[in-house]
């Protein structure tokens, strides 16, 4: 994902606060990862990607802030 659904997601309200239940509201320290293997020919193999992102509630009441690479876990259903 990128960082750019990051910021679609909490625009739409589509992330949910699992303490307060309300939309979360804020992110930072958005960074993709790539996880890759290098063999003893100097060739590297992308092995996996994701994204790690620090989101924020930001709702009045509530400090709830985690840092994930699941952070699609709080999308709401739709």
């Amino acid at each position: 994902m990128t960082e750019q659904a990051v910021k679609d997601a909490i625009k739409e309200q589509k992330l949910k606060c699992p303490k307060c239940q309300g939309p979360i509201k804020k992110y930072e320290k958005f960074s993709e990862t790539i996880d890759s293997v290098q063999d003893g020919f100097n060739i590297t193999t992308i092995d996996s990607r994701g994204s790690r992102v620090t989101l924020i509630c930001g709702n009045e009441g509530c400090g709830w802030k985690e840092r994930t690479e699941y952070w699609t876990n709080y999308l709401e259903d739709e």
